[in-house]
C-alpha cells in the first residue's frame, strides 16, 4: 500500500504540469509569465510630515511635488498595482484536491479509500483569463495617465491662479497709492479754497473702495496659495510667493495639429483600453462554455480481502442548463457600451479641444490689444486728468473717471492673462504629454504695467 501511496504522491507532484501540456497539444497559446509583484508588496513610501519653507516656488517645482505626492495619483498607482496582481492570479492553475473515505468502522471489514483529483482547464481558459487581466491592467495604466494629466492641469491652473492673485494684489496696492495721491491732492485744494470739501469726500470714498479691493485681493491670494499646496496633499503652503511670468502667454498651435494629437491623449487611451478589456472578457466568457475535465487517482484498501486496488477516474460536467450564457451576453453588451463610449469620448474631446483653442485664441488677442492700445491710453488719460486737476483745470470727477478706467483696464488685462493660462491648462489636460509647453517665451512685456503714474 505504501508503494501505491508513494506512486500517487509522485503523480500528484507531476499533475500541475498536465494542463500546460494539454493546452500545448490542443494548440492553445501558453500563458504569459506571472507578473512580478515584488514592488507591489513593498511598503508604500511615506511622505514627509512637513516641507521646508521656501521663499518662492516655480511651476516645475510645483509639478514635481504634485506628481510625487498627490493623493489622487497615489490612489491611482495603488489601483494599478492591485489590478496587476490579478495577472499573477489569473495565470495559476487549479489546485488538486485530496479526499479520504472509510466504509464500515469494523477493522476486519473496513474499506479505506484515498483519492487525489486534479481539474484540467480546457478550451484555453487560463490564457484567456491572463489576457483579460492584462487588458484590465492596461486600462488601469491608462487611467493613471489620465489622472496624471488631470493633476498637471490642476497644478498649472492653481499656479497661475496664485500668480494672478499676486499681480491683482500688487495692482490693488498700486491703485491704493493712486487713490491716496488723489485724496492728498483733493485735500490740498480744499485747504487752498479752490474746490468744495465735497471733492475731498469723494476722493476719500474712492480710496476706501480701493482699500476694500486690496483686502479682498489679499484674501484671494491666501486661498489660491492653499489650493496650490493642496495639489500635492498639503493643507498649508510652505512657500511665500509663486515665481512666474503672467505675461508669458502660452503658444497657440494650429487646431488641426492638436486634433491630430488627440488620438494619443489619455482619455482616448483609456477608452480604447476599456474596449479591449471587455473584448478580452467576452472571449473568456466564451471559453468558459467548454466544460473542464477532472482526473482522479487513488487507492482502495479492503481489509477483509487484504489487498489494495488502484482507482482512476475522469469526470466532466454536462452543460445542459448552465452554459454561461448570461455572463457571455453581459460581456458582449459591455463591449458594445465601451465602443459607444469610445466614439462619444472622441466627439467630446474634439469639441472640448476646439473650445479651449478658441478661448486661448481670444484671450491672447484681448491681452495683446489691452497691452498695446488700451493700457497706454488709459494711463495717459489718468496722468493728464490728475495733473490737470492739480492745476485746477479739471474737476475731480474727471480724475475719478480716468482712475476707474485705468483700474478696469488693468484688471481686464489680468483676467485675459489668467484666461489664457487656464485655457492652456485645459489643452494640457486634454492632450496629456502631447500638449505644448504651458510657459513659452512671450512677445509681450515681462511685467504688468501697474506701477506707472505713482
Amino acid at each position: 500500500m505504501y508503494r501505491v501511496l508513494l506512486s500517487l504522491g509522485m503523480a500528484c507532484a507531476l499533475l500541475p504540469f498536465i494542463p500546460r501540456h494539454a493546452m500545448a497539444q490542443a494548440g492553445e497559446p501558453p500563458a504569459p509569465p506571472a507578473y512580478d509583484l515584488n514592488h507591489v508588496l513593498e511598503p508604500a513610501p511615506t511622505r514627509p510630515s512637513a516641507l521646508p519653507p521656501v521663499e518662492t516656488i516655480g511651476l516645475q517645482q510645483a509639478l514635481d511635488l504634485a506628481l510625487a505626492a498627490s493623493p489622487e495619483l497615489s490612489a491611482a498607482r495603488h489601483e494599478s498595482d492591485a489590478v496587476a496582481a490579478t495577472i499573477r492570479q489569473a495565470g495559476l492553475i487549479p489546485n488538486p484536491s485530496v479526499s479520504m473515505g472509510i466504509e464500515d468502522t469494523r477493522r476486519d471489514t473496513r474499506t479505506s479509500t484515498l483519492e487525489i483529483s486534479q481539474p484540467i482547464e480546457l478550451g484555453g481558459k487560463r490564457a484567456a483569463r491572463v489576457t483579460a487581466a492584462t487588458r484590465a491592467h492596461e486600462a488601469a495604466q491608462a487611467e493613471l495617465l489620465g489622472r496624471q494629466a488631470d493633476v498637471r492641469a490642476a497644478v498649472i491652473t492653481a499656479f497661475f491662479t496664485v500668480l494672478h492673485a499676486q499681480e491683482r494684489l500688487e495692482l490693488a496696492e498700486a491703485s491704493l497709492d493712486i487713490a491716496r495721491r488723489g485724496s492728498e491732492i483733493a485735500g490740498k485744494r480744499v485747504k487752498a479754497g479752490k474746490v468744495s470739501p465735497v471733492e475731498e469726500t469723494r476722493a476719500r470714498i474712492a480710496e476706501a473702495g480701493v482699500r476694500l479691493e486690496a483686502n479682498q485681493a489679499a484674501g484671494e491670494l491666501a486661498v489660491a496659495r492653499r489650493k496650490l499646496a493642496a495639489t500635492w496633499g498639503r493643507g498649508q503652503p510652505h512657500f511665500a510667493r509663486a515665481d512666474g511670468r503672467m505675461t508669458a502667454l502660452p503658444e497657440l498651435p494650429a487646431l488641426a495639429t492638436m486634433e491630430a494629437q488627440l488620438d494619443a491623449s489619455p482619455a482616448m487611451q483609456r477608452a480604447r483600453a476599456e474596449v479591449q478589456r471587455w473584448e478580452a472578457v467576452s472571449d473568456l466568457e466564451k471559453r468558459k462554455r467548454t466544460p473542464d475535465l477532472t482526473v482522479s487517482f487513488g487507492v482502495q484498501r479492503e481489509a477483509e480481502l487484504g489487498r489494495n486496488q488502484g482507482l482512476i477516474g475522469v469526470s466532466i460536467p454536462l452543460p445542459l442548463f448552465d452554459r454561461n450564457q448570461g455572463n457571455l451576453l453581459e460581456a458582449l453588451r459591455r463591449t458594445d457600451k465601451a465602443r459607444d463610449e469610445l466614439q462619444a469620448a472622441s466627439l467630446r474631446l474634439d469639441g472640448d479641444l476646439a473650445q479651449a483653442h478658441e478661448r486661448l485664441n481670444q484671450a491672447r488677442i484681448q491681452a495683446g490689444t489691452l497691452e498695446r492700445e488700451v493700457l497706454p491710453a488709459a494711463q495717459s488719460a489718468y496722468d493728464a486728468a490728475a495733473k490737470g486737476f492739480e492745476f485746477g483745470k479739471f474737476d475731480f470727477l474727471d480724475v475719478l473717471d480716468a482712475q476707474r478706467t485705468l483700474l478696469q483696464a488693468r484688471s481686464q488685462y489680468l483676467r485675459a492673462l489668467a484666461e489664457a493660462h487656464t485655457a492652456a491648462a485645459e489643452i494640457e489636460r486634454l492632450l496629456g504629454s502631447a500638449a505644448p509647453s504651458p510657459i513659452p517665451a512671450s512677445p509681450h512685456g515681462d511685467a504688468i504695467p501697474h506701477s506707472a503714474g505713482r
